[in-house]
Protein backbone atom coordinates (compact mmCIF):
# COMPACT_ATOMS: atom_id res chain seq x y z
CA UNK A 1 0.00 0.00 0.00
CA UNK A 2 0.87 3.25 -1.26
CA UNK A 3 2.81 5.78 1.87
CA UNK A 4 0.03 8.78 3.54
CA UNK A 5 2.46 11.73 1.83
CA UNK A 6 0.46 15.21 1.39
CA UNK A 7 0.59 15.91 -2.55
CA UNK A 8 1.55 19.81 -3.08
CA UNK A 9 0.45 21.87 -5.45
CA UNK A 10 4.23 22.18 -6.82
CA UNK A 11 7.64 20.15 -5.22
CA UNK A 12 10.71 20.32 -5.62
CA UNK A 13 13.21 17.54 -4.10
CA UNK A 14 16.68 18.52 -4.09
CA UNK A 15 19.83 16.50 -2.25
CA UNK A 16 23.00 14.75 -3.75
CA UNK A 17 23.93 11.37 -5.38
CA UNK A 18 21.67 8.24 -3.90
CA UNK A 19 20.12 10.41 -1.29
CA UNK A 20 16.59 9.52 -1.86
CA UNK A 21 15.42 12.43 -4.34
CA UNK A 22 13.68 10.04 -7.21
CA UNK A 23 12.21 7.33 -4.35
CA UNK A 24 10.25 10.50 -2.47
CA UNK A 25 8.90 11.15 -6.18
CA UNK A 26 8.31 7.77 -6.73
CA UNK A 27 6.28 7.76 -3.05
CA UNK A 28 4.23 11.26 -4.09
CA UNK A 29 3.28 9.26 -7.35
CA UNK A 30 2.08 6.30 -5.91
CA UNK A 31 0.14 8.17 -2.64
CA UNK A 32 -1.64 10.41 -5.61
CA UNK A 33 -2.34 6.96 -7.33
CA UNK A 34 -3.74 5.56 -4.62
CA UNK A 35 -5.88 8.58 -3.64
CA UNK A 36 -8.23 7.84 -6.68
CA UNK A 37 -9.21 5.56 -9.15
CA UNK A 38 -9.24 8.50 -11.56
CA UNK A 39 -5.88 9.86 -11.01
CA UNK A 40 -2.89 9.50 -13.23
CA UNK A 41 0.55 9.57 -13.18
CA UNK A 42 3.68 10.27 -15.57
CA UNK A 43 7.19 10.21 -15.15
CA UNK A 44 9.03 13.28 -17.02
CA UNK A 45 12.45 11.78 -18.35
CA UNK A 46 15.01 13.66 -19.18
CA UNK A 47 18.43 11.25 -19.28
CA UNK A 48 19.46 9.94 -22.81
CA UNK A 49 21.65 7.03 -23.23
CA UNK A 50 24.76 8.11 -24.81
CA UNK A 51 26.45 4.68 -24.29
CA UNK A 52 26.08 1.68 -22.94
CA UNK A 53 26.51 2.34 -19.01
CA UNK A 54 23.64 4.95 -19.53
CA UNK A 55 21.55 2.40 -21.13
CA UNK A 56 22.02 -0.41 -18.35
CA UNK A 57 21.43 2.38 -15.81
CA UNK A 58 18.08 3.63 -17.35
CA UNK A 59 17.00 0.01 -17.94
CA UNK A 60 17.60 -0.54 -14.19
CA UNK A 61 15.56 2.47 -12.60
CA UNK A 62 12.87 1.75 -15.44
CA UNK A 63 12.96 -1.93 -14.03
CA UNK A 64 12.71 -0.88 -10.68
CA UNK A 65 10.07 1.88 -10.86
CA UNK A 66 7.39 -0.42 -13.04
CA UNK A 67 7.65 -2.27 -9.29
CA UNK A 68 7.39 0.34 -7.05
CA UNK A 69 4.65 2.73 -9.25
CA UNK A 70 3.24 -0.03 -11.81
CA UNK A 71 0.88 2.67 -12.82
CA UNK A 72 3.00 5.15 -13.98
CA UNK A 73 3.41 6.14 -17.34
CA UNK A 74 6.73 7.31 -18.30
CA UNK A 75 7.16 10.22 -21.35
CA UNK A 76 10.97 11.46 -22.50
CA UNK A 77 11.40 14.59 -22.72
CA UNK A 78 15.65 15.58 -22.82
CA UNK A 79 14.77 18.76 -24.22
CA UNK A 80 11.10 20.03 -24.79
CA UNK A 81 10.35 19.90 -20.88
CA UNK A 82 7.48 22.58 -21.01
CA UNK A 83 5.77 21.40 -23.77
CA UNK A 84 6.11 17.74 -22.17
CA UNK A 85 4.11 19.18 -18.84
CA UNK A 86 1.55 20.81 -20.67
CA UNK A 87 0.92 17.95 -22.99
CA UNK A 88 1.03 15.33 -19.71
CA UNK A 89 -2.83 15.58 -19.06
CA UNK A 90 -4.94 17.57 -17.18
CA UNK A 91 -5.88 18.35 -13.50
CA UNK A 92 -5.89 14.55 -12.88
CA UNK A 93 -2.38 13.86 -13.46
CA UNK A 94 0.30 14.28 -11.33
CA UNK A 95 3.82 14.73 -12.74
CA UNK A 96 6.96 13.77 -12.11
CA UNK A 97 10.20 15.48 -13.93
CA UNK A 98 13.42 13.76 -13.17
CA UNK A 99 15.92 15.23 -13.36
CA UNK A 100 16.64 19.17 -13.87
CA UNK A 101 20.19 18.34 -13.40
CA UNK A 102 20.48 16.20 -16.63
CA UNK A 103 17.93 18.48 -18.27
CA UNK A 104 19.85 21.21 -17.94
CA UNK A 105 23.19 19.70 -19.05
CA UNK A 106 21.77 18.82 -21.90
CA UNK A 107 20.96 22.18 -22.98
CA UNK A 108 24.02 23.87 -21.55
CA UNK A 109 26.36 21.05 -23.19
CA UNK A 110 24.19 18.62 -25.66
CA UNK A 111 26.26 15.94 -27.25
CA UNK A 112 23.79 15.55 -29.91
CA UNK A 113 21.59 18.05 -32.52
CA UNK A 114 18.27 18.02 -31.95
CA UNK A 115 15.22 17.77 -33.93
CA UNK A 116 12.76 20.29 -32.43
CA UNK A 117 10.02 23.45 -33.50
CA UNK A 118 11.58 25.76 -31.13
CA UNK A 119 14.10 28.09 -32.38
CA UNK A 120 17.70 26.37 -32.42
CA UNK A 121 18.72 30.03 -31.19
CA UNK A 122 16.87 29.99 -27.91
CA UNK A 123 19.70 29.52 -24.95
CA UNK A 124 19.29 27.83 -21.27
CA UNK A 125 18.09 30.74 -20.22
CA UNK A 126 15.37 31.38 -22.58
CA UNK A 127 14.55 27.70 -22.01
CA UNK A 128 14.13 27.79 -18.05
CA UNK A 129 12.15 30.69 -18.56
CA UNK A 130 9.56 28.81 -20.29
CA UNK A 131 9.80 25.85 -18.10
CA UNK A 132 8.82 27.68 -15.44
CA UNK A 133 5.70 29.36 -16.95
CA UNK A 134 5.13 25.53 -17.57
CA UNK A 135 5.57 24.53 -13.61
CA UNK A 136 2.97 27.71 -12.76
CA UNK A 137 0.30 26.74 -15.42
CA UNK A 138 0.32 23.05 -14.46
CA UNK A 139 -3.01 21.80 -14.49
CA UNK A 140 -2.08 19.00 -11.65
CA UNK A 141 0.75 18.72 -9.32
CA UNK A 142 3.96 18.19 -10.12
CA UNK A 143 7.15 16.90 -8.62
CA UNK A 144 10.49 18.33 -9.94
CA UNK A 145 13.86 16.15 -8.99
CA UNK A 146 17.43 18.17 -9.21
CA UNK A 147 20.45 17.86 -7.61
CA UNK A 148 22.26 19.98 -5.03
CA UNK A 149 26.03 20.20 -6.15
CA UNK A 150 26.73 23.39 -5.05
CA UNK A 151 27.82 22.14 -1.10
CA UNK A 152 31.34 20.75 -2.12
CA UNK A 153 34.70 22.62 -2.85
CA UNK A 154 34.56 25.40 -6.17
CA UNK A 155 35.33 23.11 -9.31
CA UNK A 156 38.32 23.80 -11.93
CA UNK A 157 37.30 24.39 -15.26
CA UNK A 158 35.24 27.72 -16.98
CA UNK A 159 32.52 25.21 -18.32
CA UNK A 160 32.02 23.03 -14.78
CA UNK A 161 32.39 26.58 -13.15
CA UNK A 162 29.61 27.93 -15.29
CA UNK A 163 27.89 25.06 -14.96
CA UNK A 164 27.35 24.30 -11.10
CA UNK A 165 26.41 28.83 -11.10
CA UNK A 166 23.65 27.81 -13.66
CA UNK A 167 22.23 25.02 -11.54
CA UNK A 168 22.19 27.42 -9.08
CA UNK A 169 20.31 29.78 -10.36
CA UNK A 170 17.64 27.06 -11.70
CA UNK A 171 17.71 25.48 -8.72
CA UNK A 172 16.43 29.22 -6.98
CA UNK A 173 14.23 30.05 -9.52
CA UNK A 174 12.36 26.54 -9.72
CA UNK A 175 11.94 26.70 -5.70
CA UNK A 176 10.39 30.14 -6.14
CA UNK A 177 7.78 29.16 -7.71
CA UNK A 178 7.23 26.08 -5.71
CA UNK A 179 4.88 25.51 -3.03
CA UNK A 180 6.98 23.11 -1.13
CA UNK A 181 10.79 22.33 -1.88
CA UNK A 182 12.39 19.48 0.03
CA UNK A 183 15.98 18.46 0.20
CA UNK A 184 16.80 14.73 0.81
CA UNK A 185 19.91 13.32 2.71
CA UNK A 186 20.08 9.78 3.65
CA UNK A 187 16.85 9.07 2.61
CA UNK A 188 15.07 11.60 4.68
CA UNK A 189 13.24 14.85 4.30
CA UNK A 190 14.04 18.10 5.35
CA UNK A 191 11.69 20.87 4.23
CA UNK A 192 12.87 24.07 3.46
CA UNK A 193 9.56 25.97 2.28
CA UNK A 194 5.87 24.44 2.64
CA UNK A 195 6.41 21.85 5.34
CA UNK A 196 3.28 19.67 5.34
Amino acid sequence: MAEALPIARSELILGGQKSGKSRRAENLAAAWLAQSPGHRAVLIATAEAHDDEMRARIAHHQRERAERVPGMDTVEAPRALHAAIAQAGGGETLRVVDCLTLWLTQQMMPLVEYESNEPPALDWKARAAMFLEAIESCPGPIVLVGNEIGLGVIPLGREVRAFVDALGSLNQQVAAVCERVTLMAAGLPLYLKGAP
